[in-house]
């Protein structure tokens, strides 16, 4: 009786979700400021020194079939301040279907303005030019079977496929301001007709500002904006405020268009590690519940300072 009960439960996500579920190839995170290079190849090297990030959502949830992901990634410049390497991992899974992304990012940046120096110690506020591509695959799968709906023959033969994928990006920061415009994957409806899949472009721009609220530079508050384009659906966008105090705690909420909310707080470990936790809950899609998240963040050398 109960595994009829999940086929049944696992079969109404996939039905009011499939297009969602087919959107989420390159998801949007309520934690995406922690592991922005998931999302733009510009980003890699961005930090001085190496950082690794690893952020889940929905995990601790106890409903079968609900969505969830779980990304990791590794940062750092190479071999100089305008190179920048990064690599990770993405697993998006949804009832019974499940994407998971494998990438390498590589970038080439611009420094410029009069107080730029070749070998400083770059920081946050560097004038800077970033354009960046990754490459990597994706392994696309739906396993029908597990449903156990014999009488439907749509329902009788697994599907597996694997991408190919190519993006581009590019970051611009200026001082306190930053921009970014990203296509994490430009391949996908070109490999559309060879897999069978119905997977589509995604677009994403994002915009932000840092600033103290004091000469003491106590409370940090960066206040954001991302935008998500897919074609044949609505634009997307996240409304996010992050807020960081002395480098010890952060925490902050925002709002995204599909009438969902998110929270975060967390504190900083110690100068290089930090633990933050994530809630999302949305108003519209009441089958799918509020869902909880861990962000992990490691940075070497001085961290965060």
């Amino acid at each position: 009786m109960k595994s009829i009960i999940n086929s049944i439960a696992a079969l109404l996500i996939i039905i009011i979700f499939l297009e969602k579920a087919y959107a989420q190839q390159t998801p949007v995170f309520s934690s995406y400021n922690y592991n922005t290079v998931l999302i733009n190849p510009a980003h890699a090297g961005y930090y001085s020194d190496i950082d690794i990030a690893m952020t889940t959502n929905g995990y601790f949830n106890s409903f079968d079939g609900s969505p969830k992901n779980v990304d990791f990634s590794i940062n750092k410049s190479a071999w100089s301040d305008r190179l920048g390497l990064a690599a990770g991992i993405s697993r998006d899974e949804i009832g019974v279907t499940n994407t998971t992304n494998f990438f390498t990012s590589y970038s080439y940046k611009i420094y410029y303005g009069s107080n730029y120096k070749a070998g400083e110690k770059r920081s946050a506020n560097s004038k800077m030019i970033s354009f960046g591509v990754t490459a990597g695959a994706m392994l696309y799968n739906e396993n029908l079977t597990e449903l156990g709906l014999e009488f439907d023959p749509e329902f009788q033969e697994n599907i597996h496929t694997f991408t190919p994928t190519v993006g581009v990006g590019f970051l611009y920061n200026y001082n306190k301001f930053y921009l970014g415009l990203s296509a994490p994957n430009v391949l996908n409806e070109a490999w559309n007709s060879k897999n069978n899949t119905n997977l589509k472009n995604v677009y994403y721009s994002y915009l932000g500002y840092r600033f103290f609220t004091s000469s003491r530079e106590d409370l940090l508050l960066n206040p954001s904006v991302l935008v998500k384009y897919m074609e044949g659906s609505p634009f997307q966008a996240d409304f996010n405020l992050l807020a960081n105090y002395k480098n010890k705690f952060e925490f902050g909420g925002g709002y995204r268009t599909s009438n969902t909310i998110n929270a975060l707080a967390g504190f900083h470990v110690s100068d290089n590690f930090r633990v933050i936790c994530t809630y999302n809950k949305s108003f519209d899609n009441v089958v799918i519940p509020d869902t909880f998240g861990l962000v992990l963040n490691y940075r070497m050398g001085k961290g965060f300072e």
